[in-house]
């Protein structure tokens, strides 16, 4: 039962995250331009965890110096770096197409796994990831579709992956030493300060006055972010590195849902049979404990 939970803190986090391009876009809509939202998320999300833990974990607050190395890149190329690739993408291509590019991270999760950990890549789980790419490429067009982005948005999706891949390798690390919150505070402590470099206020404070602009920023920062990866950290407790990130594949679905529902973007027969095989790779992963290794 306790793995299940695991899964299903996982799967809360993968779905979270599938709402940050529409955050994104309400943002821009409001007028504030990508710099700023950089910042948006990664500082507000950090002033809005140490409120949180100040109040019920301030347990999180203290760390050995030695291990600040490993949050500072969790946080500056993991977060920072993500944030900045992630959301240029989501502007030059549609919400469907960003969120496979970036689901290429479990592949590289997989093979980083297996390179570092010796992790094995059983046949369940090499079924269940090719399964999971091919429900990306449908959903997002690449297969059956008309793939829509610019060379640029494409360039920056595959970028967005190898960022968010290496999260799942860091807090393999971080975990070894600490609880989820207590990682996931110190991400954002480096994610939230670097992320000062992008902030113009001249140009935010007026956008955020606005109803679009105040709730695009709250949506960002609390659905889409800070939730997210408390649940996604919390799921890594108790999911190995690699599964997990198979297992966050319905991001991709619940973006392509949303641009659909309010974008308009198209939604297809392709769409629908990606969505079957996205999800029909976490169920083969939840079976691979109860009925072992294929």
């Amino acid at each position: 039962m306790k793995k299940y939970v695991s899964y299903a803190y996982v799967l809360l986090g993968a779905t979270c995250w599938g709402f940050i391009g529409v955050f994104n876009r309400l943002l821009a809509s409001a007028g504030v331009d990508m710099a700023n939202r950089v910042f948006v998320r990664n500082f507000f999300s950090l002033l809005l965890l140490t409120l949180v833990f100040a109040l019920f974990r301030r347990d999180v607050f203290h760390v050995k110096p030695r291990d600040l190395p490993i949050f500072a890149a969790s946080g500056l190329l993991s977060i920072l770096t993500l944030s900045w690739a992630y959301f240029n993408c989501q502007m030059e291509c549609s919400l469907a197409v960003a969120a496979i590019l970036l689901y290429l991270a479990p592949s590289m999760v997989v093979v980083m796994s297996a390179l570092l950990w010796k992790t094995p890549i059983t046949r369940r789980k090499g079924a269940a990831l090719l399964l999971s790419l091919l429900g990306c490429a449908l959903v997002s067009g690449v297969v059956g579709g008309a793939l829509t982005g610019t060379p640029r948005g494409l360039l920056l999706g595959v970028a967005s992956a190898f960022c968010y891949a290496t999260y799942t390798i860091f807090a393999h690390y971080g975990l070894a030493r600490y609880d989820a919150y207590t990682m996931i505070y110190w991400t954002f402590v480096f994610a939230g300060l670097g992320s000062l470099l992008f902030l113009d206020w001249g140009a935010l404070a007026p956008a955020l006055a606005t109803a679009r602009g105040g709730g695009g920023a709250v949506g960002l920062v609390l659905v889409a972010t800070v939730l997210p990866y408390l649940f996604y950290t919390k799921g890594l407790e108790g999911v190995e590195g690699g599964k997990a990130a198979i297992l966050a594949n319905v991001e991709p679905v619940v973006a392509a849902l949303l641009g659909v529902a309010l974008f308009h973007e198209r939604l297809s027969a392709w769409v629908l049979l990606g969505v079957v095989c996205v999800l029909g790779g976490a169920a083969l992963l939840a079976k691979e404990d109860t009925r072992g290794e294929a």
